[in-house]
């Protein structure tokens, strides 16, 4: 958290991962009947690339809470003639309550449209981390496995900001466990890593990295995977596909490494079909990807409600969370 933005999970802690899965679950159940809870508000949504998933949701998720929404596309700001993301941050501060940002440009720029300090910016997507899809992740998984601890997921793939956020939230959760299976140098980056590292220390979750598909767990509760191109854009190297191509998920690598039918296979969508992953897994019985596409507007409701309510302070937090309890129509136990 910076200010009142959500800028990247890493840092969050158990508490809050665990407040925003379960305001989910109670958002999405209660089928659009969501309280006012944005009413007068002026959420600001600026694409500038293309999304189906995150956009739709984060739109529809205002819109259901009550906010009005202004859409902005690649081009629609002076950023494209040269001002910076801190003066624009800045000027918008003055009309917006929140900013919801996807870009293909590291997390620093999306720190300069905070670093007003009274609009709230929520990271829909940058270069390094995709935070609110790791809440969409979480909240999948503790709905169809039932828990998170413990809870096993085998990411095979690339290393991408998906990957990364979803690392990054797993090391802050007690009996979580994650393994990285990626092409040798297409994995999790270092500084991923130590962060994931030093979460792991403080909080109990686990994760690891290594480059062998021979080399799979076993029993795992989730297998994942992403596309090989995260936003598309062609890579350097142009024998790249050739070192992806063993890390397709098949239906015989589900059978290897599940422990029964009850193991889950997750896809953030958009899916290659026939790239990362085949059709007879992606539409499989154990397929949950797009449930967790459906959950990508619970989560965002669930991040866009706790932005607009306060700062994270530790007396604000329990007294939301002391409210969501008494106030929920589903019974969510950890």
């Amino acid at each position: 958290m910076n200010n009142k933005s959500f800028l990247t999970v890493d840092g969050l802690g158990p508490e809050a991962l665990k407040y925003l899965i379960n305001r989910a679950l109670i958002l999405d159940n209660l089928k659009g009947k969501q309280p006012g809870f944005l009413d007068g508000k002026f959420v600001g949504v600026y694409f500038r690339r293309s999304s189906t998933r995150t956009r739709t949701a984060f739109t529809l998720g205002a819109v259901r809470l009550g906010a009005q929404v202004i859409q902005y596309g690649p081009n629609d700001l002076q950023l494209v003639t040269g001002e910076t993301a801190q003066d624009t941050g800045r000027v918008l501060a003055q009309y917006l309550d929140m900013l919801v940002v996807r870009t293909n440009q590291a997390l620093s720029e999306m720190k300069e449209f905070a670093s007003q300090g009274h609009m709230s910016v929520i990271n829909a997507m940058s270069e390094n981390e995709h935070p609110t899809q790791a809440i969409a992740d979480l909240v999948t998984i503790y709905e169809v496995v039932g828990r998170l601890d413990p809870v096993h997921v085998l990411y095979i793939g690339d290393g991408n900001n998906t990957a990364a956020a979803l690392a990054l939230a797993i090391s802050q959760l007690p009996g979580m466990r994650l393994t990285v299976v990626s092409p040798k140098g297409y994995g999790l980056s270092n500084e991923t890593l130590l962060a994931c590292s030093c979460s792991a220390k403080r909080y109990g979750g686990a994760v690891e990295q290594h480059h062998r598909i021979d080399n799979l767990p076993k029993n795992v509760d989730v297998v994942y995977t992403t596309r090989w191109l995260t936003m598309g854009d062609p890579r350097p190297d142009t024998s790249w596909l050739d070192e992806f191509a063993p890390f397709r998920i098949t239906p015989a690598v589900m059978a290897r490494v599940s422990k029964s039918e009850e193991t889950i296979f997750m896809h953030d969508l958009p899916a290659v079909r026939g790239s990362e992953v085949v059709d007879e897994v992606l539409d499989g019985p154990q397929s949950v990807a797009f449930r967790q596409a459906h959950h990508k507007q619970s989560s965002a409701m669930a991040i866009l409600e706790w932005c607009g309510a306060c700062q994270v302070e530790e007396t604000d937090f329990r007294r939301s969370k002391a409210r969501q309890s008494s106030s929920s129509e589903v019974a969510l136990a950890w």
